[in-house]
């Protein structure tokens, strides 16, 4: 392991809630809004933003490399303002051919893409984190196959690569079971897999390969199949983890759309 690398380096996995449905003040919503319109305090601006959302999976690491990307509104159904949301964050071509020629160096094949733009796991967060959209920000792609030491190997190799002032935000859902949010109170299985993995990341008595096996094999957790019934939500967490491979500090223990869910964070 080589985290502690970049002084200025900051790492934070969250839930972006559903959909639109933040930026829109949704009640289901509050605690989640509170916590990411307030959590940029607990670190420095960053002067760069990488993210890694749940939304967009590719064959490859795939890295948005346009100067201007478009926002995508990949949801569906919502009010009409839902797709009036804004959030002109530049992006950063220079960044990401930086990060691209480093994957490649570390043996990991990756590649550009000039056309793709901004998926809700980036501007609905960020929106309410950097309301003035003026930090550059890439998103860095899933690999289709959901392999969970494929997406820590891609943090450990970002940990190698990374310099400067930058934040990797994780964008996903601790719970994603799409049929079970919205129920009245919180579920055991959904309190039983939250405890799971709160210990699994923030756990000072895990050695690094027992936290970084757990993550592996998160199949294993009490309840993990009802809590993800597809785990492209919770594969951000792993490319997170594989930047620092420590112990993480939980700062979000709050229910979103009625579910326990979670946020952890690292920083040099």
């Amino acid at each position: 392991m080589t985290h502690g690398k970049n002084s200025g380096l900051t790492v934070l996995y969250i839930p972006h809630g559903g959909g639109p449905l933040p930026i829109l003040n949704h009640p289901g919503h509050l605690e989640l809004i509170r916590f990411l319109k307030t959590i940029p305090d607990q670190f420095e601006t960053p002067d760069a933003i990488i993210v890694i959302s749940a939304h967009w999976e590719q064959s490859i690491p795939t890295l948005t490399a346009k100067a201007a990307p478009p926002l995508i509104y990949d949801y569906y159904g919502f009010a009409p303002e839902a797709y009036d949301i804004d959030y002109p964050a530049p992006g950063d071509p220079l960044l990401a051919k930086e990060l691209w020629a480093g994957l490649e160096a570390k043996g990991i094949h990756s590649q550009l893409d000039e056309g793709w733009g901004f998926d809700h796991g980036m501007y609905i967060p960020l929106k309410l984190m950097y309301p003035a959209a003026h930090i550059p920000c890439v998103q860095i792609s899933l690999m289709n196959g959901l392999d969970p030491l494929a997406h820590i190997n891609l943090g450990r190799a970002l940990n190698e690569i990374l310099t400067g002032k930058i934040l990797v935000l994780g964008s996903g859902f601790s719970f994603h079971n799409m049929k079970a949010f919205g129920e009245i109170g919180m579920d055991p299985e959904n309190v039983e897999f939250d405890r799971w993995l709160s210990e699994t990341m923030t756990g000072t008595d895990l050695s690094c390969s027992d936290r970084t096996d757990r993550l592996i094999h998160w199949e294993r957790a009490p309840h993990a199949r009802y809590c993800h019934p597809t785990e492209e939500h919770l594969l951000p967490l792993h490319v997170c983890y594989g930047i620092f491979e420590t112990p993480a500090r939980r700062v979000f223990d709050g229910q979103v759309l009625g579910k326990k869910s979670a946020a952890f964070l690292w920083k040099n």
